[in-house]
């Protein structure tokens, strides 16, 4: 293991946060708020570390998968614990936990709160709350290749480690130039975003915030009721379609810009995500008429715009869930599970994984009723081959083991189990709202510090798709070569 060009990576990624933070200093400059030394002490002890890492000469530049494996685990760890500085400093928080806590949720846009009246934060940090979350949202490694290219050689393995089991490939041939696309995009979108919330009549703070919330798809709101406070029908049906938008794969934007557009069209997960939400909206639709005394405008707005805030891990709401029939709650549960497309800024397993398991069972059953068969698993122009598919087999049951120890540990909360289980599932899945206590206008303020680490660690393994963090923990990677 090459330590030094580790720190490296994680000095320059810290050096960048610094500079992050400071929109946030001059937010609360601007409003003479309590939390400027706050802001102004995180940006000096942010900074200077990430110089004095930064700075550390390397012998060897290059980076190896084990080191961008490493990097990535440690490096998405280490921007929470510095960007929990501005919450804990200016006693917003009780505790540092709690700090942390939040600072995690963002990063990972879980978007799940500690805060039990956000309306009462200082603008400062609502704007560094959801501004964290539009940092994680395309991946903090990605953003630092975008703006630091020289960080290393070989640095596909950094994007590769960031999006583990989805190889992202390459735009364009010079990888830093394939981080600016994507951030352009994502910068562009954001940005009319933010144009299409003033149009509909959000002030120009609120349009803001929750553009970085509709983009990273955390969700974070600055209102307690969420887009729902707002009371308008016209910002519902457009915040749906936006967030369905971001829960598309930002490669095929790309390619809809280059106009090829029979290739977008032709994208098999694109096609099964529009799919998957026709098909889920209808099935809510039909199930929760009668709650809305049988109003269809209602009743499809409410299912279209749950179904894809839940879809897209997003996270925003309009309804109270808890009020919901059971079926509609199981099925918004199985939408937590899937998340949207890989590529995108959702959280989730990803659906191509979806399609290729979904897959691979049809091929196993008809080998068993057909023994002397040859198939093969086919995604778009690519064949998928069995090393593929083990690797995501493998992720799966990771994915559900890792699922099923954070509900053991928040079962000790003795909680109602709608509540344990879907706050377990959001923190994997990086939605951030659940059922029961942890409704739509709940938080997550009454876990204990127990459940909230596991909680945490659960977002950021759920975030990163669990493999480096995996290696990460493996002796073997930390033995010299």
């Amino acid at each position: 293991m090459n330590l030094k060009i580790v720190l490296k990576i994680i000095g320059t990624v810290l050096f960048w946060e610094s500079v992050l933070m400071t929109p946030s200093l001059f937010i609360a400059l601007i409003d003479n708020s309590f939390d400027r030394k706050a802001f102004l002490i995180s940006i000096v002890i942010t900074g200077a570390t990430g110089l004095l890492l930064k700075n550390i000469r390397a012998r060897e530049h290059s980076l190896r998968k084990r080191e961008a494996f490493a990097s990535v685990a440690i490096c998405w760890l280490v921007i929470s614990l510095f960007g929990a500085l501005p919450y804990y400093i200016s006693g917003i928080t009780n505790n540092y936990l709690d700090a942390l806590f939040e600072t995690v949720s963002g990063f990972t846009t879980t978007g799940a709160t500690i805060f039990k009246n956000v309306e009462s934060l200082p603008r400062s940090i609502l704007f560094w709350r959801s501004f964290t979350l539009w940092i994680g949202g395309m991946g903090v490694l990605v953003f630092t290749m975008a703006l630091a290219p020289s960080v290393g050689a070989r640095s596909i393995f950094l994007m590769e480690a960031e999006h583990a089991g989805l190889s992202p490939g390459k735009l364009v041939p010079k990888l830093s130039d394939t981080a600016k696309i994507l951030y352009t995009i994502y910068t562009t979108m954001t940005l009319i975003t933010v144009i299409i919330f003033l149009i509909v009549g959000m002030p120009f703070f609120d349009a803001v915030i929750h553009a970085f919330g509709t983009a990273g798809t955390g969700g974070y709101s600055i209102k307690a009721n969420s887009i729902g406070h707002y009371n308008s029908v016209l910002l519902e049906w457009i915040t749906a379609v936006l967030m369905l938008m971001f829960g598309i794969n930002f490669s095929l934007y790309y390619v809809l810009l280059k106009k090829d557009r029979k290739k977008v069209l032709r994208n098999e997960e694109l096609r099964f995500y529009g799919a998957l939400v026709i098909v889920a909206t209808v099935l809510i639709f039909i199930n929760i008429l009668p709650l809305y005394d049988y109003s269809i405008a209602d009743s499809l707005r409410n299912a279209a715009f749950q179904v894809t805030a839940i879809t897209t891990t997003t996270g925003f709401s309009i309804a109270d869930l808890n009020t919901w029939p059971m079926f509609s709650k199981s099925l918004l549960l199985l939408l937590m599970f899937t998340g949207a497309c890989t590529g995108s800024t959702t959280g989730g397993m990803k659906l191509i994984r979806i399609i290729i398991l979904f897959k691979s069972v049809l091929r196993e059953i008809k080998q068993i009723i057909h023994p002397g068969s040859i198939s093969k698993i086919r995604i778009d122009d690519r064949t998928i081959d069995n090393d593929g598919v083990r690797s995501i087999l493998i992720f799966f049951v990771s994915y559900i083991f890792v699922l099923f120890v954070t509900v053991l540990v928040l079962s000790l909360e003795n909680y109602d189990f709608m509540t344990t289980f879907s706050a377990a599932l959001s923190s994997i899945s990086n939605i951030g709202m659940g059922y029961g206590l942890i409704g739509p206008m709940g938080n997550f303020s009454e876990f204990s510090y127990l459940s909230k680490i596991t909680m945490m660690l659960s977002m950021l393994i759920g975030r990163l798709e669990v493999l480096p963090v995996i290696a990460l923990l493996s002796p073997s990677m930390w033995h010299k070569q």
